[in-house]
């Protein structure tokens, strides 16, 4: 903890033993032994205090002297004592220099246990009551007042205004939806009104229970420093602040990164297309970084989330949850397409049938539009009436629905130009549908001809990595085609800024932790679209076109 967070860790407790020998702790403020049974059961609490075994008194005795004075360190009249008799000093002096030295983070106590069989867990509750802060410790928390935009404040006491935040939204299959809520000023009645300050609305919160584990106890009331789970609510979401009617605050609220990665899934029955809609909407409610969507071009359902493991979470308790099977496909990169240079073609439709026939004639140019342009970008330069100008539409709209099927593998493009030059048109058979429809045959065919390329997502990665570290991720971002933009050091860690492929980056949070043994961490969000590289290309377009066929 010291040489990778930075903290200053002091043990309060030597494990007795180790792995499957692991019998007790010795306890180094009140120097004493906790000795455990070593009965079968899994749940195993009966604990005794004992003398600490005499193969461990030397090793005690060094690392109570270290603790003493480390403590001592922090507090004057501690400091005194010590240097005058250090086993003067009482546990309870000690626990009481500790707690302040833990608030003020000058310390981070430091205990060991398993929680096989419970081992070491009731002192660690212990000493959670004894060192970390209460509510009342900490001061009023800060919040907005709705009405005037004015900073305001609410107490750790009860008879403040009450104000609580809903920080996790969960289902029970019991009990329904359950709000967890923590009161930081007030109290919460069961049965009593509320107001959601994101809504506007009030909330009558039914019942309120206490919870333990998967148990759950129901309360009448619950004061302020406390956390309880709230039900019967209609519309309270993850982050909603929770006050009096008349007493309106909203405190500050979570933020939610964008998801980054996506997956196509499927019933694999249609009985459990129904099921499959309602998990997913109960799952999204609960989680703010989960989002699900349909895909206009193919019609499948897409659910977004952090990662590749996020994902994998979200399709595991579908299963076990829920009772839905899904199929899954890979997760997608969306590619564009785009022209590269601008070339001349002449187009012309004709189609003769037993009545009226069709006839369009147009001559145009077609390539990259200007810089910054997005769209289509149509000039109509035609002279002397060739083409009648009510045709122009049919022939803008021609153009426009072709950008959504490129020439290559049928990407959409995002923009280019046409110049429409010159054309003809015949009295009889010519229309708007001819016009329209010779302008598609024509993109299709010019297109080919104008250097059209793929372009694929860039990714900007930000990798926070130990030093040692550094070298292995760095190589292995420019083995994924990533070009580094720059490194930077921020605490004890390095911090790489790359550009790179989207389509490289899948299952990369896996590698990292192998790469690290789990000590970096990644975020990435989209930059900017950039052209593929030839050989890559051409896989693509091939792919893409063998998945047509």
């Amino acid at each position: 903890v010291k040489e990778r967070l930075g903290a200053n860790a002091l043990p309060v407790v030597l494990p007795i033993g180790a792995e499957d020998k692991f019998a007790g702790l010795v306890d180094l403020i009140y120097n004493r032994a906790i000795l455990y049974d070593d009965a079968k059961k899994a749940e195993l609490v009966n604990y005794t205090y004992g003398e600490i075994p005499e193969n461990m008194k030397a090793e005690a005795a060094e690392w109570r002297a270290k603790l003493i004075e480390e403590v001592a360190s922090t507090d004057d009249a501690l400091m005194e004592k010590f240097f005058e008799d250090p086993d003067s000093i009482t546990p309870d002096e000690l626990i009481a220099a500790i707690r302040k030295a833990t608030i003020s983070m000058t310390i981070v106590p430091m205990l060991c246990g398993s929680s096989f069989k419970n081992k070491g867990v009731q002192l660690l509750l212990d000493y959670v009551m004894a060192f970390l802060p209460s509510p009342v410790d900490i001061d009023a928390v800060i919040g907005t007042d709705p009405r005037t935009g004015e900073e305001t404040s609410r107490k750790p006491t009860e008879s403040d205004p009450f104000c609580g935040l809903a920080f996790k939204i969960a289902t029970d299959p019991f009990v329904g939806r359950l709000a967890f809520v923590r009161v930081y000023s007030g109290k919460l009645e069961a049965g009593s009104y509320v107001h959601n300050s994101r809504s506007g609305k009030k909330e009558r919160i039914s019942r309120i229970y206490q919870m333990h584990a998967n148990k759950q106890n129901p309360m009448d009331v619950i004061g302020a420093g406390d956390i309880c789970a709230a039900v019967g609510f209609k519309d309270i979401r993850t982050g909603d602040t929770l006050c009096d009617e008349q007493h309106p605050i909203v405190l500050e609220s979570m933020t939610f990164p964008e998801p980054v990665i996506g997956l196509a899934i499927e019933p694999k029955t249609q009985k459990d297309l129904d099921k499959l809609g309602i998990a997913l909407g109960k799952l999204a409610e609960e989680d703010p970084t989960f989002t699900v969507k349909t895909d206009e071009d193919s019609g499948q359902t897409v659910i977004s989330g952090m990662g590749e493991l996020h994902l994998e979470i979200i399709v595991d308790r579908l299963r076990r949850e829920f009772g839905v099977e899904i199929s899954q496909g890979a997760p997608q990169v969306n590619y564009k397409e785009s022209l590269k240079s601008t070339v001349q073609h002449r187009e012309v439709f004709k189609k003769q049938t037993g009545g009226r026939g069709k006839f369009a004639d147009i001559v145009f140019e077609i390539g990259p539009a200007e810089e910054g342009k997005m769209g289509l970008e149509f000039v109509d330069v035609v002279k002397g009436g060739n083409i009648p100008k009510e045709y122009m539409p049919a022939i803008q709209k021609g153009f426009e629905s072709s950008m959504t099927n490129g020439p290559l593998a049928g990407f959409p493009l995002d923009s280019m130009k046409v110049t429409v030059l010159d054309g003809s048109f015949h009295p009889v058979d010519s229309d708007a549908l001819s016009f329209e429809i010779c302008a598609r045959n024509g993109f299709r065919e010019a297109a080919k001809k104008a250097s059209p390329v793929i372009l694929e997502p860039i990714m900007k990665v930000e990798v926070v990595t130990p030093e040692e570290n550094m070298g292995d991720i760095i190589g292995d971002l420019n083995k994924r085609r990533g070009q580094i933009a720059g490194m930077e050091s921020r605490g004890n860690a390095r911090v790489v800024d790359a550009k790179v492929p989207l389509s490289e980056m899948f299952g990369y949070v896996t590698v990292l932790r192998t790469i690290s043994s789990g000590r970096a961490t990644s975020s990435m969000e989209f930059s900017h679209f950039e052209e593929v590289p030839a050989n890559l290309a051409k896989e693509i377009v091939e792919k893409s076109n063998g998945k047509k066929e």
